[in-house]
């Protein structure tokens, strides 16, 4: 992780941490794909609805259902035990709950959720690139407009996600491949400012006084990116914003991942935000079906909201400071940037805070030097 002033850089490795790796990137086609499968190899009943939400009915709860009875789904729904879902073929679903589904949620609408929010005025750019050489480490550079990141998936290849403004996104979408190529390397290497300068390629060490007369590996000095030699799909735009729901449960109702909350994408935070929701959510359900709750009730929800919500949170503050910290070119506030990275980078106890962070394991927000 470096700025394209040059100042400053940080550089993750699994091993400050005592691990193998640090994390995958996984393609969304992949995980949907294993996820399905793990659906079809379950016994439980299920059917795969090729159809859009049109409208969902939830009625107050009334008189118990006796237990010697076997009541039908409609039945069970007027007595408030089950959502009723309207799809756009015109058939119905009947669920105990109701959950995710996407930024732009229409259960979310539906249920009356208000959101707090903004636009970044911002877009990503995203396509998968090839490089001539396998590529197994994340990079990502701050430029005036925004971060672009290089994000690997397996042997020669990688995803980019690019932001910037609206009208250069659309120009970058739109120009030939042998033009965005080039460009795209220019973000990546010398373009708009020099390479950081390594401790022990002679620039000062403003942290010798914590490390004391430790000597630096040549593993530790700055490395430039693989270059990019070809797109291998095509270039999607998406629109940036920041949006949070006020409330994330109510009655037969529950918001996970997107439908909850989206973020900036510079520190790929977003989906495991969302996974860590999925983790909660699935262990509240467990532990309420294990002492015969109803998996909808409001009360049981408000535990996995009581959770999730602080965190998901904190982590969003986290990256809207990023976003804007990185958004002003300012002789003063690059130098603090700069020493944020050298912090992170020479300091190794805030190093292994601030992985710990950002792959879920430690819950507790971090001090505010965390600007790498």
């Amino acid at each position: 992780v470096w700025d394209y002033t040059g100042l400053g850089y940080t550089k993750y490795n699994a091993r400050d941490v005592n691990k193998e790796i640090l994390g995958c990137v996984v393609e969304n086609k992949v995980l949907h794909s294993s996820l399905l499968s793990c659906m079809q190899n379950t016994e439980f009943q299920k059917t795969i609805y090729p159809s859009r939400l049109t409208s969902m009915a939830l009625l107050p709860s009334s008189s118990s259902i006796s237990v010697d009875s076997t009541p039908s789904a409609t039945t069970l729904f007027t007595k408030g035990h089950l959502a009723k879902l309207d799809l756009s073929d015109g058939t119905s679903l009947y669920a105990k709950l109701v959950g995710a589904d996407g930024g732009k949620s229409r259960v979310r609408e539906l249920a009356g959720f208000k959101t707090t929010g903004w636009s970044y005025s911002q877009n990503a750019i995203i396509c998968t690139v090839e490089h001539n050489k396998e590529n197994y480490c994340a990079w990502q550079r701050f430029l005036p407009a925004g971060p672009i990141a290089l994000l690997p998936i397996g042997d020669n290849f990688s995803n980019i996600v690019w932001t910037m403004n609206p009208k250069d996104a659309s120009d970058c979408k739109s120009m030939n491949e042998d033009d965005f190529v080039k460009i795209l390397n220019h973000a990546l290497d010398y373009g708009y400012g020099p390479h950081p300068k390594s401790i022990s390629s002679g620039s000062v060490d403003m942290f010798s006084w914590f490390r004391g007369d430790a000597t630096l590996s040549a593993k530790e000095c700055f490395e430039v990116p693989p270059r990019v030699v070809k797109l291998a799909s095509e270039r999607m735009v998406f629109p940036l914003s920041l949006k949070h729901a006020n409330n994330y449960v109510s009655k037969r109702v529950v918001l996970i991942g997107d439908a909850a909350h989206t973020v900036h994408p510079l520190a790929g935070q977003g989906v495991n935000l969302g996974f860590g929701d999925a983790s909660t959510l699935s262990r509240i359900i467990a532990e309420g079906i294990a002492v015969g709750a109803d998996i909808g009730e409001a009360s049981l929800l408000k535990k996995y909201e009581a959770e999730r919500k602080p965190a998901n949170i904190v982590m969003m503050a986290v990256l809207d400071g990023f976003q804007k910290a990185y958004s002003v070119d300012f002789g003063p506030l690059n130098i603090l940037r700069a020493a944020a990275f050298h912090g992170a980078q020479y300091i190794s106890p805030l190093k292994r805070n601030i992985i710990s962070y950002a792959s879920g394991e430690q819950r507790l927000p971090l001090p505010l030097p965390l600007f790498t």
